[in-house]
């Protein structure tokens, strides 16, 4: 399966945010999206038993009009999505340039087989030598989620912001 599913994928209602510069534009969903699928890092925000939240970065991928991340069964992540599945999902720059992507949705856990083996895939495909070379640093991790060995979510997403910085800044509200 392709990670560009654009005729698959819904798309969503568009709108610009109040607090964008005068003369900005939405940002197209496709850039957007184009900003989830290739981010080489993303950051999970979810929220512990006791009400505090949790940050942590993670490495995903996007397909199918969803973004898909893994985990280890007993990590703090996975305790916390046991109890509440809501998550954030943010991915950008650390600079006043470029788009930075705020994803909200719920994670969902994906047990099916068929699936598991596209998603399993398309990190393969993202992460390259670092899935399949012995020596690579996540190298396993592609069967272990083939066999669900390793905890895989799926994330559909509700709303979906877009903070375009640079000369014009622009707020993008994009929802589902």
């Amino acid at each position: 399966m392709s990670t560009d599913a654009r005729d698959t994928e819904p798309e969503p209602e568009t709108e610009l945010g109040a607090f964008s510069s005068p003369g900005a534009v939405p940002t197209a969903w496709a850039e957007g999206r184009a900003a989830l699928r290739d981010a080489p890092l993303w950051w999970l925000s979810t929220v512990r038993p006791d009400h505090r939240p949790h940050v942590t970065p993670l490495i995903g991928v996007w397909l199918a009009g969803a973004a898909y991340f893994c985990t280890g069964r007993e990590e703090r992540k996975a305790r916390n999505l046991a109890v509440n599945p809501s998550v954030v999902l943010t991915t950008g720059r650390a600079d006043l340039t470029g788009l930075d992507v705020v994803l909200e949705g719920t994670a969902v856990p994906v047990h099916d087989r068929a699936e598991l083996d596209r998603v399993a895939g398309t990190y393969e495909g993202k992460y390259g030598g670092r899935f399949t070379d012995p020596d690579g640093t996540w190298y396993g991790l592609a069967d272990a989620m083939r066999a669900g060995d390793a905890l895989v979510y799926r994330v559909v997403p509700a709303t979906v912001f877009g903070f375009g910085k640079g000369h014009t800044y622009s707020q993008t509200r994009w929802r589902f």
